[in-house]
């Protein structure tokens, strides 16, 4: 996931539980923290291999430039994982 590093992203977002209540650790969270546990989350609880939460300033963003707010869901990680993947169907294709 690729998320715009701005002040608006970085700043806690309100919350309206209508209809459900929302987990604890997302209140006076930001969308980027929010981000970053809901990634986070989906590794710990193996419901996906490895995830990537990138952030990138949108004027260094152009040059390629980014930070990793959670080494646990890094661009390299999932990279690494995706690239496996991809490796292991190849192979059972050419079967």
């Amino acid at each position: 996931m690729l998320l715009e590093d701005a002040p608006k992203s970085q700043s806690p977002v309100r919350i309206s539980e209508p209809h459900f209540e929302v987990f604890e650790e997302f209140k006076e969270a930001s969308y980027a923290k929010r981000y970053e546990l809901f990634c986070e989350r989906l590794v710990r609880e193996r419901l996906y291999d490895a995830t990537c939460l990138l952030l990138s300033d949108r004027r260094k963003g152009v040059n390629g430039e980014y930070s990793e707010p959670n080494k646990e869901v890094n661009f390299k990680t999932f990279a690494t994982s995706l690239s496996s993947h991809a490796i292991a169907f190849a192979k059972m294709r050419d079967k």
